[in-house]
């Protein structure tokens, strides 16, 4: 799995810690000599693809060995943190934007402005989103995910809706559209009753037509991310590096109260059956208990794997602007400030954000590569396992009817996450009113100030 969402990794205690060490942890990198790079990742599936990028990558470069380790989602980022602190970080990881504020603050990243890294060479806004606040690049363009709405092929031919349909589908925050009388429909009690018949019980469900991907923290990813841009809404100010959240705009609010409003109608799980562990959106598609999800590309291997369910995608609702709206995220690659072989680094790095490693990549069919050549190689793989992966790639090419966003770039993220995730948590499980979000606001707003 190539990302579940990066949390709280370095919560309001742990910057403290880091900004006060950071600056002296001069211990080499674990494992790093001249004459080798340390490289870090956590997706065991894409590990056998950038073991073939080094195999090419020593070649280039006899003398060079790159020595790479795989941890899992939690202990990576634990592992890393710790790394900073005492010194032993690796040369080289995978890094995810959401923290990239954070680290770039505690400057603990080093700049890779000499690597030649043009926005042109990429899909685009992935080489841009890796400029920090003082002008330096800190990111090589890694791979990019949009997200799309995957379906039960199956349940929705029982219920009368064609790919053509679900391809069609539009909402708007007053009465749901399209998409919510799809979503209704798709919907089961255990009397066999559908979401939009007479006599539905919305407390005894058996199917629900979405599956829950939990309250969405701050960034709504995978839950309601696509429904607040297609509305027209922003998370900051600016699209980088943005002085203001805007948790307390009315358009913001008036998404999130119809979204969760889906599961006090009885169509979506309530949030004590959502599990980030154990009962995630694909966990319920895969157990029949969902109709649909909204997830990322890096699910899509996942689904395709299900055992008997012919789990097939959909684009994004039409929202109230007349267009669609997928979050564009993607990862990167960067350099340890305290790394003690930065050239040896830096050589891999390169290699790293090439077109000669992303084909290599792109062939394995697990994630799209960041050159618009590795997006095509993985195109290509896909094709051959049977997988139509166009409701992921389409939002890129087509920016007249799609609108595509980053995650949202600014200092203190860990801060933003940890005050928006029970905020959300309360509207969805507890009930609490939208306006609530006014204030929780206000108190991100005032820690982004300092």
């Amino acid at each position: 799995m190539m990302r579940i969402r990066l949390r709280t990794l370095v919560a309001a205690s742990g910057a403290l810690a880091l900004s006060l060490v950071s600056g002296c942890a001069q211990g080499g990198a674990a494992g790093s000599s001249a004459h080798t790079v340390t490289y870090w990742l956590w997706d065991a599936n894409q590990l056998p693809a950038y073991q073939a990028c080094a195999k090419g990558f020593e070649k280039e470069n006899p003398g060079l060995n790159v020595k790479i380790t795989q941890l899992g989602w939690s202990d990576y980022w634990t592992k890393l943190t710790a790394g900073f602190i005492a010194g032993t970080q690796p040369d080289v990881f995978t890094d995810h934007i959401q923290n990239f504020g954070q680290y770039a603050d505690l400057k603990v990243l080093e700049p890779l402005d000499d690597l030649g890294i043009e926005n042109s060479d990429y899909q685009p806004g992935l080489a841009a989103n890796w400029i920090g606040k003082d002008g330096h690049r800190y990111g090589a363009p890694k791979d990019w995910d949009t997200v799309a709405l995957f379906y039960n092929s199956k349940m929705t031919e029982e219920a009368g809706l064609t790919a053509e349909q679900l391809n069609n589908l539009a909402w708007n925050p007053k009465d749901g559209g399209t998409f919510e009388k799809a979503i209704a429909h798709l919907t089961i009690d255990r009397n066999g009753k559908r979401g939009d018949e007479p006599g539905f019980d919305k407390n005894n469900v058996k199917v629900y037509g979405l599956a829950s991907n939990g309250g969405g923290f701050g960034d709504g990813q995978t839950q309601w991310s696509n429904f607040a841009a297609s509305a027209g809404w922003s998370y900051l100010d600016k699209p980088r590096w943005g002085t203001k959240y805007q948790y307390d705009s009315k358009t913001f609010q008036s998404v999130v109260q119809w979204y969760f409003g889906l599961a006090k109608k009885g169509y979506m799980p309530p949030l004590s059956d959502y599990n980030v562990q154990s009962n995630q959106a694909n966990t319920q598609v895969a157990a029949g208990k969902a109709a649909t999800a909204f997830d990322g590309a890096w699910m899509i291997s996942t689904y395709a794997g299900f055992k008997g369910r012919d789990i097939k995608t959909a684009l994004t609702p039409v929202g109230p602007t007349g267009k669609r709206a997928t979050m564009m995220n993607g990862l990167a690659d960067s350099v340890t400030k305290a790394s003690k072989n930065k050239a040896g680094a830096k050589k891999w790095v390169k290699y790293l954000a090439s077109d000669e490693c992303q084909k290599v990549v792109g062939r394995y069919g697990v994630v799209f590569p960041a050159t618009k050549a590795g997006t095509e190689a993985a195109v290509a793989a896909y094709r051959k396992k049977g997988i139509d992966v166009s409701s992921f790639t389409k939002p890129v090419a087509d920016k007249e009817n799609f609108r595509t966003f980053s995650y949202p770039i600014a200092s203190y993220s860990a801060d933003m996450t940890a005050l928006m995730s029970p905020a959300m948590e309360d509207i969805y499980g507890n009930g609490k009113p939208v306006s609530s979000l006014d204030e929780t606001n206000e108190q991100i707003n005032l820690i982004l100030s300092q």
